[in-house]
């Protein structure tokens, strides 16, 4: 440990942000030499991930890009082992990183196409190597989930409290504010299709049949009971599509359809994630 000062050790755990032991023994390690220390820690942390590799990730959040001008949006889901390490500035800014280069970039086929990208907020660093440095100071594992690109405009909302969720939504027409508040409606009403012809098919017949029975046990004549079986279907479309949904902002019976067609929105599709579903 001879030459090695307390202002270099000082100095390289400032670049790297890890324990000052690590840093001295690094520094020892490579005779005083700063940039070599760096390698050797990042070494070390790769030696280390490899052997956690396969631990839970259960906890993560979200990553949001979106915007009108440019015409584009994206969404990221990054994984990691513990609550807290989700409130970290620094994977708050991968989480960012991610879907901001997803967004802006060429695109990604998957997960490691997309590390292997520049990272937007580290100049000369790809986002794995950011993803492993930020591994290398606080030792848990990230992976990177679920993620998705729109060529259009789009707009956005995630939440992460008790539930950790994220919505991307392309619209044609209205506004941002506008976008990301139908966004926040269906973080909430969990809406499963945007128009009625997109539900599945079979559920939908499930549920026709049980409302016939239901009419028929009620002692309703046999001549009406499709007519009304098809009047209570309209409660089933507005608890599952995001169009028939009364708006949760709106005033009275509006439906979510009703509202944006009024504020000169068509919207053509979203995506809802929750954390821990699939």
């Amino acid at each position: 440990m001879a030459g090695i000062t307390a202002a270099q050790v000082k100095d390289l755990r400032e670049k790297t942000g890890l324990p000052m032991m690590d840093c001295k023994k690094a520094l020892t390690e490579c005779k005083g030499d700063a940039e070599a220390a760096i390698q050797w820690l990042r070494e070390r942390g790769a030696q280390v991930l490899s052997r956690r590799s396969d631990r839970e990730t259960a906890f993560g959040r979200f990553g949001l890009y979106c915007g009108m001008d440019p015409p584009v949006g994206s969404m990221v889901e990054l994984l990691c082992e513990s609550a807290p390490v989700t409130q970290n500035e620094e994977f708050i800014q991968l989480a960012q990183d991610l879907a901001e280069q997803l967004a802006r970039g060429p695109g990604a086929a998957d997960a490691e196409a997309l590390l292997s990208q520049p990272s937007p907020s580290k100049s000369g660093m790809t986002l794995g190597e950011q993803k492993d440095e930020l591994f290398n100071r606080i030792r848990e594992v990230f992976n990177v989930g679920r993620f998705v690109r729109i060529d259009a405009t789009c707009g956005g909302y995630t939440h992460h409290a008790s539930t950790v969720a994220g919505v991307l939504l392309e619209a044609q027409g209205g506004s941002p504010e506008l976008a990301r508040d139908i966004c926040m409606h269906i973080a909430a009403m969990r809406p499963s299709a945007l128009r009625i012809e997109e539900l599945d098919a079979d559920e939908v017949q499930r549920e026709r049949a049980i409302l016939r029975e239901a009419a028929l046990q009620e002692g309703k004549p046999e001549s009406i009971v499709d007519k009304m079986v098809e009047g209570r279907l309209q409660n089933f479309y507005a608890e599952r599509v995001l169009l028939e949904q009364p708006y949760v902002k709106g005033e009275g019976k509006q439906t979510v359809g009703q509202f944006a067609a009024e504020n000169g929105m068509q919207i053509q599709r979203f995506v809802h994630w929750e954390l821990g579903k699939k």
